[in-house]
């Protein structure tokens, strides 16, 4: 779902940076939504992932 949104938000003339920030904030809305869901060490892990994944776009 994200590739296919990303792809026609690109091809729909969105800078590129724009479409990585948005898909970025629905990342982090998920962990959120996960780590609410979770907690403890589930918590631990999804903040964790999503700081690797947040680094990973710069």
């Amino acid at each position: 779902m994200f590739l296919g949104l990303g792809s026609g938000l690109f091809l729909a003339g969105t800078d590129l940076d724009t479409v990585l920030v948005l898909l970025g904030g629905c990342g982090a809305i998920g962990a959120a939504t996960l780590a609410a869901a979770g907690g403890g060490r589930r918590l631990m892990a999804v903040l964790v992932e999503a700081a690797v994944r947040s680094g990973a776009g710069k």
